[in-house]
């Protein structure tokens, strides 16, 4: 499929290569994070079944049934990164953007922008989650209210990063992922629990809040929750600094 941009997701688009792609990828995540990703996602991926599966790409209209019956979430088709202002505004109401064009054959492994797969298989199971669904569009709501707020806006951003994008969590006593970064991608996943190069420290607000990260090098240091209730509470605290 082109990366022709519609606002719209053309399902009768998708050509036989992308249905392999698509295939490709969900069967290979699917058991890779059935041992590594936390029972959270896992149990979202699992209700979200047959909409998401190997057997074809998935319908936004049939996600947003359930996404909306759940948390009153939906997807918003864009064509690309938005600016942090329209982004935050989205996430502030309760709508996740989305790409519909997937990766070719030959990028399964590295795309530089992302795609349905990362943007849907990775960020969208989460949003059945009351915790992630809450945090989400708080977050957002902190965006929109100091949008002019330089400083802060770059907060936001790497709390984002390092939950959203790159969180892990430990669960009976063993690290697990949840970022929408690794879980959509073997490679980040393989990174996470098998590069000695990997740090991972508990979560602290002031930390994330003080931590640059760049946005094309593979990540080295990971913020571990002990719970998705952490999250909306992290939320929380920091308008409550801001207000």
């Amino acid at each position: 499929m082109t990366a022709t941009f519609s606002p719209f997701q053309d399902y009768s688009a998708y050509t036989p290569a992308d249905y392999a792609v698509w295939q490709k990828l969900t069967a290979r995540q699917l058991t890779t994070l059935s041992d590594y990703a936390c029972e959270e996602y896992n149990d979202c991926v699992k209700a979200l079944h047959p909409v998401i599966s190997p057997e074809q790409p998935p319908r936004f209209d049939e996600l947003n049934e359930q996404l909306k019956a759940a948390y009153g979430w939906s997807i918003k088709v864009v064509p690309g990164f938005l600016p942090v202002d329209e982004f935050f505004g989205l996430l502030a109401n309760k709508r996740f953007c989305s790409s519909t064009w997937l990766r070719t054959e030959k990028q399964l492994d590295y795309i530089e922008e992302p795609d349905m797969f990362h943007d849907i298989f990775g960020h969208i199971p989460l949003y059945l989650n009351a915790d992630y669904a809450s945090f989400a569009q708080k977050l957002g709501a902190l965006g929109v209210k100091y949008h002019d707020d330089e400083e802060k806006i770059t907060q936001l951003q790497r709390l984002y990063w390092f939950t959203i994008e790159f969180g892990v969590i430990r669960q009976h006593g063993e690290l697990k992922v949840y970022g929408a970064g690794i879980c959509s991608s073997y490679g980040e996943v393989l990174h996470v629990f098998n590069d000695s190069k990997v740090e991972v420290v508990p979560f602290d607000l002031d930390a994330v809040l003080q931590q640059d990260f760049i946005i094309s090098e593979v990540q080295n240091k990971y913020f571990a929750i002990n719970d998705f209730s952490e999250l909306w509470a992290v939320v929380d605290e920091l308008g409550a600094r801001w207000s």
